[in-house]
């Protein structure tokens, strides 16, 4: 669900301007040598820019230098690489700082300013995680000391051991509050574990779902990235470059709340379907020169 949208915004904004947009991704999030392999198969290939959401802050550098050197404007989004824009480079990022902001603050209003948490999901190959996860905590000590933190716990991208993990600490702290899970990963694993037991009252404030569904009660809100934004600005920027405009090095939006109240909104449904294929029906594919 998280990425679907940015399928629309790419093919929204490419295809008034007759471009055609080759769309693909692993199978799953933790196969890095796959998403190398794409990056590589447009480094060797006849592509006029490359748009690309990195599983690894260190795996994707040299595949995406090596693409970058050879002449293809590249336009990183979600989460940032390890190295500086320019010569060709850009950061159309998720603003994880507000992300972070947007979690304390919602589990300050949950908990009244007062209680304890776990944070699920740590994962230091994406750098966008380790940022929310530090707004967080950041925004917790300095505004909302009665808020404690007692449990931190890496992540993986897989399910039975992200619930393994969740049932270890909902086990280790039984008077916890609430947690907070900073991938879709970790918030299958934690809503696993509460199942359909009704004497677990902790509230989970989830990062990146890929599903909007509020089924559980456990659930009490979802922080969404706007994919269809950054899909859109990075081939926007892609386009701007080839036409010799100057475009920003660093563009950033802000995620968006999303709880029972406003999830059947026209701006939640915006941000999070799935449906390009109107588009398609619009416009006509051009061959490319």
């Amino acid at each position: 669900m998280m990425w679907e949208p940015e399928h629309g915004g790419a093919l929204a904004t490419a295809l008034p301007f007759g471009a055609r947009v080759y769309w693909n991704a692993p199978t799953r999030e933790d196969d890095i040598q796959s998403q190398i392999a794409l990056v590589e198969r447009v480094a060797a290939g006849d592509y006029q820019g490359l748009v690309l959401a990195p599983d690894h802050a260190l795996a994707l550098i040299t595949p995406v230098r090596r693409a970058v050197s050879r002449g293809i404007p590249t336009a990183i989004i979600g989460s940032p690489l390890a190295i500086p824009p320019g010569g060709g480079l850009w950061y159309i990022l998720n603003d994880e700082q507000t992300g972070g902001r947007i979690a304390a603050q919602r589990v300050a209003a949950i908990l009244h300013g007062q209680g304890s948490i776990a944070i699920l999901g740590i994962d230091p190959d994406i750098s966008g995680i380790m940022t929310r996860a530090r707004s967080l905590a950041q925004v917790l000590a300095e505004h909302y000391p009665k808020i404690r933190i007692v449990a931190n716990q890496m992540g993986s991208f897989n399910v039975p051991h992200e619930q393994q993990v969740a049932e270890e600490t909902l086990k280790d702290n039984p008077d916890l509050d609430a947690v907070v899970t900073l991938t879709a990963t970790a918030t299958h694993g934690i809503l696993s574990a509460i199942g359909s037991n009704a004497s677990i009252h902790v509230r989970v404030i989830a990062f990146d779902p890929d599903s909007m569904s509020f089924d559980s009660p456990n659930l009490d809100c979802v922080i969404l990235q706007n994919t269809q934004k950054m899909g859109a600005e990075a081939v926007r920027t892609i386009l701007a470059h080839l036409q010799g405009q100057p475009v920003p090095s660093i563009t950033q939006f802000e995620p968006v709340l999303v709880t029972r109240e406003n999830a059947n909104t026209e701006e939640v449904h915006r941000l999070t379907s799935m449906d390009w294929r109107p588009a398609l029906m619009q416009w006509k594919w051009s061959v490319r020169q």
